[in-house]
């Protein structure tokens, strides 16, 4: 199968996982756009385990890595919805959630990376 047919496979499932995921975990947020957070993390969690187990492991082939990071992740994760909404915020003059955002997504995000890496290195490598 071509690759570009894997990652659009994947895009369409990742698509349709950030809408359920996104929506599921917004319910009961009013303001703070916790969904497109709650996405970003996930995604980012999910990446570096797919990225690290192929690195250090060679766990997965080109294709289900492609069809992982490029397809699935790519599609859902949300940093064009995370800018948009980080605007928003700061045109509602919503400064202080509009910085949590911010905040709370570079921060998330590359401690879910670096989470993922860990337990790739103790899993496999058995490093502590």
């Amino acid at each position: 199968m071509p690759l570009w047919l894997i990652i659009g496979i994947g895009s369409f499932v990742g698509g349709i996982l950030r809408f359920f995921v996104s929506g599921w975990i917004q319910s009961g947020a009013i303001t703070f756009p916790l969904g497109t957070l709650g996405v970003n993390f996930l995604g980012s969690f999910t990446l570096s385990l797919v990225m690290y187990l192929s690195e250090y492991a060679g766990l997965f082939s080109e294709e289900v890595r492609v069809f992982w990071s490029i397809g699935l992740i790519g599609s859902f994760t949300t940093m064009s919805t995370f800018s948009y909404e980080s605007f928003r915020l700061l045109e509602q003059n919503e400064t202080l959630l509009f910085g949590l955002n911010i905040a709370g997504t570079l921060i998330l995000t590359v401690a879910a990376i670096f989470m993922g890496k860990i337990i790739v290195l103790n899993l496999v490598m058995g490093v502590k």
